[in-house]
């Protein structure tokens, strides 16, 4: 039909166990009629350790997939022509090391580097905020992001180097307001450090602007999300023409890629998510002045556990269905003229200018991470969104209203999730191993040599990392290379100190509390700990607020702890329960880990809950390994998962007695 609009890409996010089944499983995507790949990375590759790494325990191909050296890289993309691709990757702290590795695959295939297409994530700042993944701290990694954005601007003119990526902030419990706001303040720190380093004059900076893309969330209030696109579009032209000096139109242009948003799926009655997934895609897609240029869909059964292939073609098949079988792309913007739409737009961009002001004045984004402002206002909004939900002031169908279910019969029988082998580490840590023997050892060690001068002396570490990517140098000790000159970092988790007093519901709780803590002689004392790599931290942070406002004394140290110093905390701080929270699907090796430790430091006493996307199943070998509770999405009432804390201990502290 003349003057149909083109489709936007079609993708899912993808990657799983190992590069051989993750290529596979694209393969078959692409062949169901996905046109473009997102590549999901497991958490060691993300955080920058090899597979074999203390850290890496039980977390190998869980959330994504392993990615150790170039051999892995090439067996991911064997049999798909990068030339032809338009792949995502989602990876930010090792985005340049993903990056080269993915070049060095290219050369390798013959293709012109001029022709590859994709996205690299590479936003750091949201890692501090939301998603844990980050590595080094702020000033170093926006010096990689920089290194990648002048790299590919010269290198690879079709590429996307930096999605500006406002999708984990709205999982957080970033309101509308705040995802406009922290997500383009974002994208003004990481331009205003490329303007800074000089490198990037004149009309290339507005090639550096022109490659900024942004990825976002769309939640179930879908009129409202689709004008915060209308919004964004409004205000990124703003920031090119007022503070950039940007004209060209495609310059400024708001391109954007999302994925729904996976924080509203539920574990109670999962077939209701398809009605949410298919609503909140049509907030990116209705609107012809903001829409998607990419869209993954999450799968119905992703509170359940791994989407299976099936799962995933279930979301492609919806994105296809309103792509070709609908009238959406016959016609110009249906909301233009709506008066309703108007006035909307533009309450969220006078509150969205107000709240960038804010962050202005702090001094731009890294200095509202470094002081915990823009973390302590996502835990507060997130916190508010769930007393709203436990209150049921917001309805969540099954969940809080009209609970009563028939049994699904789509969520039964074996294979209903996808799980994976639990050989599948042993197995990437012997290929590690054999890649390591293989490879000519001086070699590496000199390419390690030039990315750690390159890293000292404040240049580009693009080309090196290529050089260390083609010589056989491993994701573990590219990562441990940087940590040398850079260091590591910790971020402010955003839980504060002081108890709200206006927390409705918690007399009770309270009243317990006061109660056991006078039979211990001491205020319980609740170690929230997150072992292993998973940087969600969402969850963790809820548990610790509320604890804090029953209160309880609250441990609670951040992300990224093994279970060696967890069990260290707890003996140090002399707890009277542990929380554990992991969504990484690692739950099972870690909480084994834990258990075995505390008992051989005499510690069995003291009771261990755990929350977590848990399968059934899970639930029962944790039981019995010792857990006293385990916790899934579908236990939203925390006032109650505290009253069964306050029981726990006092019925532990009844036993000891």
């Amino acid at each position: 039909m003349a003057g149909r609009d083109k489709p936007w890409l079609f993708r899912t996010y993808a990657g799983h166990s190992t590069a051989a089944d993750s290529n596979k499983l694209y393969r078959s995507n692409l062949a169901k009629g996905q046109t473009g790949l997102s590549v999901a990375f497991d958490l060691p590759t993300q955080t920058g350790y090899d597979s074999d790494h203390p850290l890496a325990r039980g977390e190998v191909g869980k959330v994504g997939v392993p990615i150790s050296h170039l051999g892995d890289m090439r067996t991911l993309f064997e049999g798909i022509p990068l030339a032809e691709m338009n792949t995502s990757m989602t990876i930010n702290a090792c985005a340049a090391w993903l990056l080269s590795l993915y070049i060095a695959t290219a050369d390798e295939q013959g293709a012109d580097r001029t022709r590859l297409q994709g996205t690299t994530q590479n936003d750091i700042i949201k890692e501090y905020l939301s998603r844990g993944t980050y590595v080094f701290p702020p000033a170093p990694s926006m010096r990689l992001t920089k290194d990648t954005i002048i790299f590919t601007t010269e290198h690879l003119p079709k590429w996307n180097p930096m999605n500006v990526c406002s999708y984990h902030l709205q999982e957080a419990g970033a309101t509308p307001v705040q995802e406009l706001a922290f997500a383009l303040a974002n994208a003004i720190a990481i331009l205003d450090t490329v303007k800074k380093s000089g490198e990037a004059e004149g009309p290339v900076f507005g090639e550096v602007v022109g490659r900024i893309s942004f990825f976002v969330n769309a939640g179930m209030r879908f009129i409202t999300e689709m004008c915060k696109m209308r919004a964004f579009v409004d205000l990124w032209d703003e920031i090119c023409v007022n503070r950039y000096g940007i004209t060209d139109a495609k310059q400024k242009l708001f391109r954007y890629g999302v994925q729904v948003n996976s924080l509203g799926l539920t574990e109670q009655q999962p077939e209701n998510n398809v009605y949410r997934i298919l609503l909140e895609m049509l907030a990116v897609t209705l609107s012809k002045k903001a829409r998607a240029r990419a869209v993954q869909l999450p799968a119905w059964n992703e509170a359940l556990g791994l989407p299976r292939s099936f799962d995933q073609q279930w979301s492609l098949r919806m994105q296809q269905v309103v792509a070709y079988e609908t009238d959406l792309l016959d016609y110009g913007d249906i909301f233009d003229g709506s008066t309703e739409i108007a006035r909307k737009v533009e309450e969220l961009k006078e509150e969205a200018r107000a709240e960038l002001a804010r962050i202005d004045g702090m001094g731009g984004a890294v200095a509202a991470i470094e002081n915990s402002y823009m973390k302590q206002a996502l835990v507060e909004s997130n916190t508010r969104r769930l007393e709203a939900i436990e209150r049921g002031e917001q309805v969540v169908v099954g969940v809080n209203r009209w609970t009563e279910t028939e049994p699904s019969p789509l969520t039964t029988g074996e294979g209903a999730i996808l799980t994976v082998p639990e050989g599948v580490e042993a197995e990437q840590i012997a290929r590690l191993q054999a890649w390591r023997e293989a490879r000519d050892a001086k070699a590496v060690a000199t390419a390690l040599t030039a990315l750690k001068s390159a890293a000292q002396e404040g240049r580009n570490v693009m080309e090196p990392s290529i050089a260390c990517a083609k010589v056989g140098v491993t994701t573990g000790e590219w990562g441990g290379c940087l940590r040398e000159v850079f260091g590591e970092y910790r971020a402010p988790t955003g839980v504060g100190r002081a108890a709200r007093a206006d927390t409705q519901g918690l007399d009770a709780v309270r009243e317990s509390v006061d109660a056991v803590s006078a039979k211990l002689g001491r205020r319980i004392k609740f170690l929230v700990g997150k072992p292993g790599l998973d940087g969600h931290s969402n969850g963790a942070e809820q548990i610790a607020v509320r604890a804090r406002d029953c209160g309880m004394e609250v441990v609670y140290e951040g992300i990224r702890l093994t279970p060696a110093e967890i069990v260290n905390a707890a003996l140090e701080e002399s707890v009277h329960v542990i929380g554990l929270s992991i969504l990484s699907g690692s739950h099972v090796p870690l909480v084994r880990d834990v258990m075995e430790r505390l008992r051989a430091e005499g510690l069995s006493d003291v009771p261990v809950v755990v929350g977590g996307i848990i399968p059934p199943e899970d639930e029962a070998q944790l039981k019995g390994f010792g857990v006293a509770a385990v916790y899934t999405p579908k236990n939203f009432e925390l006032n109650r998962i505290m009253a069964d804390i306050v029981s726990i201990v006092d019925r532990e502290a009844q036993k000891a007695a």
